[in-house]
């Protein structure tokens, strides 16, 4: 009783109710009209005309235009109600204006060492174009300095975060898209609190609808007691908003400016296997030390001060004595990706990755919702002669995007593409590694709204440790999966292919 209770007067069942109410409201008011169905229909449908035309003319993915023109077209009231509510990548100017402004703040900061462009055109050639794009384009430099580590699962991490939490000296940043009051974050928090009580600033950034069901409203407030300063990305309001489908699902946390963490891991228990909601919970992350930690910082600092501008001297949080290179093995170059502008980076570094490939490529992904360009790349990079391989869970957590994941298989084992389910539960990694050279690793899944409109990170690694580590444990994890075969996809039930048949206009939509 009690938790249904606690289910009822919650924020989002209030914030849905208010959604809805207003969706009713708006579809009784045409309704009551009734005399004037005639006049209201062909103005409504004037108005879905005219909004199809202005969606054509963005610069987005041509199957997400059009997925939503059929919904508009078909349904007006209701598919111009939801566009609004969640179609909209590029909205609000002064929204976008204020992120590009604090970006070109940014932009004198990231400068790369003179010679990493030749160093890598010497090594490999497509390496230092797809180094130079996110260099040119993201203006992400990248470092040949420091030390890489993969984790293989979210016990190592947590464990390898907290211990990197006790010991930073001057500053701690947070950013994350789920939090969850539970064992693991009841853990960080006791360590954010004794640090900011030894004068460490702690800053912490997570976005309000990724916790929406696990945070209360005021808990910046309760934070900002303990000596954190805590702020939330994009607040959800149960209004219309332009702006609200852009979702801060960025993970990562820098220490001192000397130590970063990114991956797939939120701060929330199933992510250590704390407890157990879609069987064995599998995620990655990578650890980064040295110079290139400052890409992260910059990402960190730039969100935050797209929530409150109030940092300016961003020196100030730069390890000058990182600033120079080292004889290390390899080069890390850490990116980030928004809705924005009009660059896909994260979509476009997987690209390059595929195309370049030439003995084998291995992904991991929770999802597989991918447009034409993906999967023209994938199927033309199998059928060239390249072991392509990807992995996904099992075991899903969320049904429906299951069953679309799965209708994506035939279609790429056609083409020589081989498929693996993770068996013990769910698999988040998001990772690509190709030809013992070449890996990203980041928040980035491959699904519409991460690649369009989500605010996201990753990095791009060439021969460091944790390549080596990626593939090998990749390896690994395939001994504990079943590989998907013709016969399977073929035996998938009717209902479901019919259900995914009916819903492949509106995959872009998920």
């Amino acid at each position: 009783m009690r938790r249904i209770l606690t289910f009822l007067t919650s924020r989002m069942v209030w914030v849905a109710m208010v959604i809805i109410l207003q969706v009713a409201w708006i579809v009784a008011s045409v309704l009551l009209l009734g005399k004037y169905y005639w006049t209201i229909t062909v103005l409504l449908s004037l108005i879905g005309l005219l909004l199809v035309i202005h969606i054509v003319r963005q610069w987005n993915n041509p199957a997400y235009k059009l997925a939503w023109s059929i919904l508009i077209l078909s349904v007006p009231i209701v598919g111009t109600i939801l566009y609004l509510l969640f179609g909209r990548a590029n909205v609000i100017v002064a929204h976008r204006k204020r992120h590009q402004r604090i970006d070109e703040e940014l932009y004198p900061y990231m400068v790369q060492r003179e010679g990493i462009d030749q160093e890598l055109k010497a090594a490999d050639p497509a390496m230092a174009k797809q180094s130079r794009y996110l260099y040119e384009t993201a203006h992400f430099p990248a470092y040949r300095n420091g030390s890489t580590h993969y984790f293989s699962g979210g016990e190592e991490y947590f464990e390898e975060l907290c211990k990197a939490l006790k010991e930073a000296e001057q500053f701690i940043f947070l950013e994350y898209f789920i939090i969850e009051q539970g064992y693991m974050w009841k853990t960080i928090l006791e360590i954010l609190e004794k640090k900011a009580k030894e004068g460490v600033e702690v800053r912490l950034l997570y976005d309000d609808v990724g916790c929406i069901w696990l945070l209360p409203r005021n808990y910046p407030r309760i934070l900002e007691k303990k000596g954190i300063h805590c702020r939330t990305f994009n607040p959800f309001r149960p209004v219309m908003s332009a702006i609200f489908n852009n979702r801060d699902h960025r993970k990562m946390a820098v220490i001192d400016g000397r130590v970063s963490f990114c991956g797939g891991l939120n701060l929330a228990d199933e992510y250590i296997n704390k407890v157990e909601r879609f069987g064995h919970w599998k995620d990655g992350g990578i650890l980064v030390k040295g110079g290139a930690v400052w890409n992260y910082t910059s990402m960190f600092l730039g969100m935050w001060n797209s929530v409150k501008h109030t940092d300016f001297d961003y020196e100030a949080y730069r390890v000058k004595e990182h600033m120079g290179e080292s004889a290390e093995k390899g080069y890390v170059q850490p990116y980030g990706d928004s809705p924005l502008d009009h660059e896909c980076t994260g979509e476009n570094v997987y690209l390059n990755i595929i195309h370049n490939a030439r003995k084998y490529l291995y992904i991991y992904t929770p999802y597989l919702i991918i447009d034409h360009e993906m999967m023209v790349a994938l199927t033309l990079a199998a059928k060239s002669g390249v072991d392509v391989r990807i992995m996904t869970p099992h075991i899903p957590d969320k049904k429906l995007i299951f069953m679309l994941t799965r209708s994506y298989y035939a279609q790429l084992i056609n083409a020589g593409v081989r498929i693996f389910e993770y068996l013990p539960g769910f698999l988040h990694t998001k990772a690509f590694v190709a030809d013992d050279a070449l890996a990203a690793i980041g928040s980035i899944n491959l699904d519409f709204r991460s690649l369009y409109l989500h605010f996201e990170c990753g990095a791009l690694l060439y021969k460091t440790e944790a390549v080596d580590e990626l593939k090998r444990d990749f390896e690994s994890t395939m001994e504990e999966s079943m590989e998907i075969t013709m016969d399977f996809c073929r035996r998938r039930p009717v209902y479901e292919q019919m259900l995914v048949s009916a819903m492949s206009l509106f995959t872009p939509l998920f």
